[in-house]
């Protein structure tokens, strides 16, 4: 080893329901291998010569390794007692953009960096999103609803110029989303923290502003991430001010809404049909009312992930902040640990 060049530990992990990835399908997608990493160092030469790596999975060698390790590039990882577990630990990038699985981020030791997956998602999540909307304007839920029972129902529908969408969460996902829809004419409103202005968006507000947007809205797209700000954000008492005969999706992260609502105001007709991506646990048990609730299409979330270029992407992100930090720079994508994203 090079004690001047800095020491990358990457943490794979093995398929399995209590982790990510959930599915051996999603263990090819999301692994971090030797041969990504020596095409990451291609890109990347002048960075791949002071920086080495030790790529590993779940926790077979972890202890050992982050004992001499600057980053670390993981999904998850044990938090307990990390500053003497890991006491040259600089920087670590979480694979996936949101780190609600971290938190609360108490466990950082002082002087390290966190920062996540933001902007990989965006061009898959947009596209994703705006297939949602237009399957729900042309009420696929509900055709593919009537093919399960053999029954031949004419369901005519207008283009989706001129309705309006809200998007809940307009960070890199939320705000591709709302773009592609804009292109069509759409009428977009956003709802974020921070309330500022996104381009394609007609106006973005702030979380006070739903009680008046809601009414409005012909699909609701769910794209945030799960903060005890956004935690059961679309509650049933948001849901009832919702219009008859909406659409509702959900990208971002289950908490964030009320999914027994949901599967009662899709019972009774009130929304014309749902496209749900993320659930709790993960994979959805098979006993879940959610599998069997009419007009709703159950994803398994696979919404904004990139099958081919996901670590592609990702190493890109790592490369880039190591660059970054070698030359003194600010890092991009910082988490904000008393945010939670």
């Amino acid at each position: 080893m090079t004690n001047n060049k800095l020491r990358i530990h990457i943490k794979n992990n093995h398929a399995s329901s209590g982790t990510f990835p959930p599915t051996i399908e999603g263990e090819e997608v999301f692994t971090i291998t030797e041969e990504r990493f020596r095409v990451a160092c291609e890109r990347f030469p002048a960075v791949a010569e002071q920086v080495e790596a030790f790529i590993d999975w779940d926790l077979e060698h972890f202890a050992e390794s982050m004992e001499t390790a600057d980053v670390l590039v993981t999904w998850n990882l044990p938090t307990t007692n990390l500053a003497k577990v890991a006491p040259q630990l600089k920087l670590i990038h979480i694979i996936g953009a949101g780190v609600e699985h971290l938190c609360p981020m108490d466990w950082v030791p002082e002087g390290v960096k966190v920062v996540n997956n933001r902007g990989v998602h965006a061009a898959k999540g947009g596209e994703f999103g705006l297939m949602s909307v237009l399957m729900l304007n042309n009420r696929i839920t509900a055709i593919a609803e009537n093919q399960r029972r053999a029954n031949w129902e004419s369901l005519y529908s207008s283009p989706v110029a001129k309705k309006t969408l809200v998007v809940i969460g307009v960070g890199n996902i939320g705000g591709a989303a709302g773009q592609q829809c804009a292109r069509l004419g759409m009428e977009v409103i956003g709802i974020s923290r921070h309330g500022k202005p996104v381009e394609g968006f007609n106006q973005v507000l702030t979380p006070k502003a739903l009680v008046e947007v809601l009414p409005k809205a012909d699909f609701v797209l769910m794209a945030t991430p799960l903060t005890p700000e956004t935690e059961n954000l679309l509650d049933r008492q948001k849901q009832a001010l919702i219009k008859p005969g909406a659409g509702i999706i959900n990208v971002g992260r289950s908490g964030t809404m009320d999914y027994e609502a949901l599967v009662e105001n899709l019972n009774r007709g009130h929304f014309s049909g749902a496209i749900i991506d993320v659930f709790d646990p993960e994979p959805l048990p098979a006993d879940s009312p959610l599998w069997t609730t009419p007009n709703l299409l159950v994803t398994p979330h696979i919404s904004a992930d990139d099958g081919n270029t996901y670590v592609e992407m990702t190493l890109g992100l790592v490369f880039e902040n190591l660059e970054r930090y070698l030359k003194g720079q600010e890092l991009k994508n910082l988490v904000r640990p008393e945010l939670g994203y």
